[in-house]
């Protein structure tokens, strides 16, 4: 019984802290496109722009 004393409060400061991160990912966008990720695997063409010096373009020397 002295366990939940200490057990239940601990549980909706954990619960408390779950919600305020979800909230806090969805308010800053990082689940605002899903689904553009896992298409680009199938976009060769298409340079990777956030890594500079990587390129597809197999002739090109870096």
């Amino acid at each position: 019984m002295d366990s939940l004393f200490l057990l239940i409060p601990l549980s909706i400061v954990v619960i408390g802290l779950v919600v305020f991160l979800f909230l806090w990912a969805v308010r800053s966008g990082q689940f605002d496109d899903l689904e553009g990720p896992a298409h680009d695997i199938f976009n060769d063409e298409k340079a990777d722009k956030s890594t500079p010096g990587k390129s597809v373009e197999p002739n090109k020397k870096l």
